[in-house]
């Protein structure tokens, strides 16, 4: 067996362990989740600039997902301090400096705060797929009026067309030049993201490489592996990470013209990926763009919850919480859950309506948080953040 070979196994491996749907897998990956979560880590995020502090206990996945998220949106850290501790005392005493705890649970356990504070109950993470239907309905026919007359007048003007590309230059174009600046440009230090070697064996060779070409120039990728009878999305980038390319309405293009692609392959589905439960996850509301479903990823993400739990009302707290509205669990699929409150008005801009998400509510923080410890002003501020 060659080197690259061995490599090529591993890191395959790898990649399943973390993205397989594979019952065995999964069943596998649950059985080491509840193992490893028997003494819970606890990470307490202090913020630099008076706002919420924050906690997260758990999954150690959360670490990597649920509260990079959670620090984006309250703004700046200005340190973490990490411990271990046990279930039962994470649920008589809870995390006493935090005002707002995120506990990530394995499959089968659930979490009781102390006190009965106020909770809300999500999935660990969403998936956002597409399904194909084709019936002959347009792919473009799924975007807002709005939106679909920019693309339709950029497809013109612009001269788009989709390039499928195979070779290993095409690759390392993609990956230096496209999708690494633009992770570094968006996310900073906070970005994730396939290392190099395992997008090459992992994804590459098991996928398709497409460029979205305007004028004849490579502006934007996308490198996606293909499962069966479903394209998975996985690696985005455009060129230099340019901030333009997404105000033009490039990504739009990108993704509705690898969606063509797909149905003309007869595929059945396409994975959009997943993210963090919130409406304020910025690629939840770009994604919603395309209608997909969304539910609990199939994966070792299933059956694994996040409990939000709530340990003082204060100012920082409610602008928290109205400026990150929750996709909560329901019967039968997802809750859109806005928080408000007289000086703080639900901040259903965030758009819910996609498949999945069953339903929509408001509600009033004065009686979600009744009877925690408060700050002598409720009003504090109405920003909407960020």
């Amino acid at each position: 067996m060659t080197l690259d070979s061995l490599d090529s196994l591993v890191e395959e491996w790898r990649y399943r362990w973390h993205n397989s749907a594979d019952p065995r897998l999964v069943g596998a990956h649950h059985a080491v989740d509840r193992l490893t979560a028997l003494r819970p880590g606890v990470t307490v995020s202090h913020p630099q600039d008076g706002g919420v502090t924050l906690a997260y206990a758990g999954l150690g996945a959360g670490l990597d997902h649920v509260l990079p998220f959670l620090e984006q949106q309250r703004g700046p850290t200005a340190r973490r301090e990490h411990r271990r501790t046990t279930w039962a005392r994470l649920a008589a005493r809870g995390v006493p400096e935090a005002e707002l705890l995120a506990v990530g649970c394995p499959p089968g356990r659930a979490f009781r705060p102390p006190g009965r504070q106020p909770t809300v109950v999500a999935p660990f993470r969403v998936g956002l797929v597409v399904p194909l239907e084709h019936d002959g309905t347009a792919i473009a026919a799924r975007l807002s009026r709005k939106a679909r007359q920019q693309y339709q007048r950029e497809q013109r003007s612009l001269d788009r067309t989709l390039e499928v590309a195979a070779t290993q230059e095409d690759f390392t174009f993609f990956y230096d030049r496209m999708h690494r600046p633009t992770m570094d440009r968006r996310h900073g230090a906070a970005t994730r993201s396939v290392p190099k070697k395992t997008a090459w064996h992992s994804l590459f060779r098991h996928g398709v490489l497409f460029f979205l070409r305007e004028r004849g120039e490579r502006v934007a990728g996308m490198l996606c592996r293909l499962e069966r009878d479903a394209l998975v999305l996985r690696l985005a980038g455009v060129l230099d990470g340019a901030e333009s390319r997404y105000r033009s309405g490039t990504y739009v293009a990108l993704y509705v013209s690898i969606l063509e692609w797909a149905e003309r392959e007869g595929l059945a589905r396409v994975d959009l990926s997943g993210a963090e439960p919130f409406l304020s996850k910025g690629i939840v509301q770009f994604k919603r763009k395309l209608h997909p479903h969304v539910a609990p990823p199939a994966t070792h993400f299933a059956g694994k919850r996040l409990w939000l739990c709530v340990r003082r009302d204060t100012p920082a707290v409610r602008d928290f919480l109205v400026a990150n509205p929750v996709l909560a669990e329901t019967r039968g699929g997802l809750l859109a859950t806005y928080f408000h409150d007289p000086y703080r008005p639900p901040r259903t801009g965030l758009r819910w309506e996609t498949g999945g998400v069953v339903d929509a509510t408001e509600v009033d923080l004065d009686v979600f948080l009744k009877g925690l410890p408060c700050a002598e002003s409720r009003a504090g501020s109405t920003s909407p953040g960020t």
